[in-house]
């Protein structure tokens, strides 16, 4: 379900963003679809505009409601429309792929270690220059800590995945093996 919903939403995100580069507005449309994203990921919510005796009209008034000022005239025509076509809970997707676009755009590239202990900001920074170099884009780095992992770190850019966590290899090792 979620590579479908992925398709579901690309087209959302990137007519979002084509958008948003026209009216140069692009942390603009971060901060609503972000916004937007958390309110459908609230348990409540989700309860609520799932529910198929919640009319079309009332999951907008809801959302409108909650977001109150925060949302301008394009914001609330977008949620017409996904509430229409039913792809509320797309949101969280569109608001994925919507910052990779973005991301792209301004040559930055948002990067996801997960490591066995705490990376110092030093690691962080050593490691964010060295990719710098390597993917020539700006880096920004996330660190999450997985005990599970023994020692060494798992990196995720975009689509590079560079396993280099003790457990990974010893996965390797025992497929190499044959166990």
């Amino acid at each position: 379900m979620a590579g479908e919903n992925l398709t579901i939403a690309r087209p959302y995100a990137e007519a979002v963003f084509g958008r948003a580069r026209e009216c140069d507005k692009l942390d603009h449309w971060s901060d609503t679809l972000g916004l937007l994203a958390a309110i459908v990921q609230d348990e409540r919510v989700a309860v609520a505009i799932t529910n198929p005796k919640f009319e079309s009209d009332q999951q907008v008034s809801l959302l409108f409601d909650i977001c109150g000022e925060h949302l301008d005239m394009e914001g609330q025509n977008l949620v017409r429309l996904l509430v229409r076509n039913g792809r509320l809970g797309v949101l969280p997707e569109i608001a994925s792929i919507y910052e990779g676009l973005k991301n792209e755009s301004q040559g930055r590239l948002d990067v996801e270690v997960v490591s066995a202990y705490k990376m110092t900001k030093a690691q962080e920074n050593t490691l964010a220059a060295a990719l710098k170099k390597r993917l020539d884009r700006d880096i920004r780095v996330t660190s999450k800590i997985n005990h599970d992992l023994i020692g060494g770190v798992i990196i995720r850019a975009g689509d590079l995945v560079i396993d280099g966590s003790v457990q990974g290899r010893l996965r390797k090792l025992a497929t190499e093996l044959g166990i």
